[in-house]
């Protein structure tokens, strides 16, 4: 008995590197000679990701044994220059992977938008500290908030929360296609953390007022509050000579 499950699935040759790599530049070749612009991945080296963002992001994907036999496939894709085009948007990431044949396939990731629980998590974890809402705005990561994004129930999205589609004829639940534009969306994260908001649908500037607002009420709430670090009208006289 065979051991395949499906028997009448064609089984499709793997390309290897050095053809993907020749139908990769000759796919974005065509696709700029019709006007359209692209937006290619590349990965710098065998780490594909450098910074906290990337390597966030990607462990995120790696801690999920549902994505754990496809995943290896998307880094190879990634590292040879398969995906072609990848633009993230609210909730939504679009990608042109180069595979098997020449026109390269279309990859549409969802990410299901944050719960008003969760906004409201990162709005008071970063007005804790003004130099955290600083620190995001400069594209640093704030090493007090890793837990809120890289917990069970953090920030970054769990597989019950992505959604995917491919144009390539693989049944898989995961196909290496995908895998290697979610490995992607790592590498804009290390170029700028920022999308990572605008993946997760928050609107920036929305959070930034909204954080600071925040900030001034409660600075306001305390302003009546006498503490002993407080000075009374005769003691700054006293300590400024003034009678």
């Amino acid at each position: 008995m065979s051991s395949k499950y499906w028997t009448d699935i064609p089984q499709y040759s793997q390309p290897n590197a050095s053809e993907l790599r020749q139908k990769s530049a000759a796919s974005r070749k065509k696709e700029k000679a019709k006007g359209k612009i692209l937006e290619p991945v590349t990965a710098k080296g065998r780490m594909i990701v450098n910074e906290w963002w990337g390597k966030a992001w990607c462990d995120n994907l790696e801690r999920y044994a549902d994505y754990e036999s496809r995943l290896d496939r998307g880094k190879r894709y990634i590292r040879t220059g398969a995906v072609i085009d990848l633009k993230i948007q609210k909730g939504k990431i679009l990608a042109r992977v180069q595979g098997t044949r020449k026109t390269p396939y279309k990859v549409e990731i969802r990410i299901s938008p944050l719960s008003e629980e969760k906004c409201q998590a990162i709005i008071q974890r970063c007005g804790r500290k003004l130099e955290n809402l600083e620190a995001l705005l400069a594209g640093d990561f704030p090493e007090e908030m890793k837990e809120l994004f890289q917990s069970k129930e953090g920030l970054f999205p769990s597989p019950n929360e992505i959604s995917f589609s491919c144009s390539c004829p693989d049944w898989a639940l995961l196909c290496k296609h995908v895998a290697a534009a979610l490995y992607g969306v790592g590498v804009r994260l290390d170029e700028n953390p920022l999308l990572f908001f605008e993946l997760r649908g928050i609107e920036v500037g929305r959070f930034i007022d909204v954080t600071l607002a925040n900030r001034v009420e409660a600075m306001l709430a305390n302003a009546g509050n006498k503490t002993g670090r407080m000075l009374d009208e005769g003691e700054i006289g006293g300590l400024f000579g003034v009678i």
